[in-house]
């Protein structure tokens, strides 16, 4: 029995797009309702949330079965973490703050069994093998794993050209936050200034032939990167969909009171 397919690659590779959501809560139990809302893709992340790799697991245990795609931002691009990740049963991972060629090209060999890569081989014990009952997982894992790598410092951003040149890497993510207090604009993504740069990069990206991809909650940048040709489009975020929702309703009935 072979690596099952991954649909967020073939998606990708079939030049469709989607629409995923920011799950930060780190609970189980929200991944699995989150599961049900309808989003092509759903991003467990491990940079800036509470998650370990258990609860990283619980949320992957969750979405089983799920039209929902579950994607891991991993904290750091490091093998030892892209490791567990891989083996507790992501196939597809997104590395924050990739910088250079030479990083990109390490993290996906990171995601490959030897002799393509340095993945550990202790599949026959991981979840990601159905616990060694998926005998041929080894020999049709590396075709089924999609990596996605985030630019988004001012260093990424020149050196983008030479990223999007790496074999292996199946996307570039821009994350705006970060890039814009890289380049001065700490908390202004929609500055023009800002909006000009990575309208660019998604544009760049793009043209590679190459998945662009980007987080924003806001319905103009949502169609402008659209245009500029971003394929995976994280559209909302959970914690402030919980947030957001639950104020408009505070509000509504206190303000029935005055």
């Amino acid at each position: 029995m072979p690596a099952p397919q991954n649909p967020f690659k073939k998606s990708l590779g079939d030049g469709q797009t989607l629409f995923g959501c920011w799950m930060s809560i780190a609970e189980g139990y929200t991944a699995e309702i989150m599961g049900r809302a309808g989003f092509d893709w759903l991003l467990i992340d491990g940079e800036h949330s509470p998650n370990d790799i258990r609860s990283i697991r619980d949320q992957m245990v969750a979405l089983e079965g799920s039209d929902s795609h579950p994607i891991v931002r991993v904290p750091i691009g490091e093998a030892w973490i892209i490791k567990q990740v891989l083996d507790v049963g992501a196939q597809t991972i997104l590395v924050p703050m990739v910088e250079t060629a030479e990083q990109a090209y390490e993290l996906v060999r990171a995601c490959r069994y030897p002799p393509n890569g340095t993945r550990g081989v202790g599949y026959a014990v991981g979840r990601v093998s159905d616990f060694g009952q998926m005998e041929n997982y080894g020999p049709t894992a590396d075709d089924q794993i999609c990596l996605l790598v985030q630019v988004e410092n001012k260093t990424g951003l020149d050196n983008l050209d030479d990223i999007l040149s790496v074999e292996g890497v199946d996307g570039v993510f821009i994350g705006p936050a970060d890039l814009s207090a890289s380049l001065g604009y700490l908390g202004q993504t929609m500055h023009p200034d800002m909006q000009k740069t990575i309208l660019d990069a998604i544009r760049r990206i793009s043209d590679s032939g190459k998945a662009a991809g980007i987080l924003t909650p806001d319905d103009g940048m949502i169609q402008s990167s659209l245009d500029a040709g971003a394929r995976f489009v994280a559209v909302a975020m959970d914690i402030a969909l919980l947030l957001n929702t639950g104020k408009a309703v505070a509000t509504k009935w206190k303000d029935k009171k005055s």
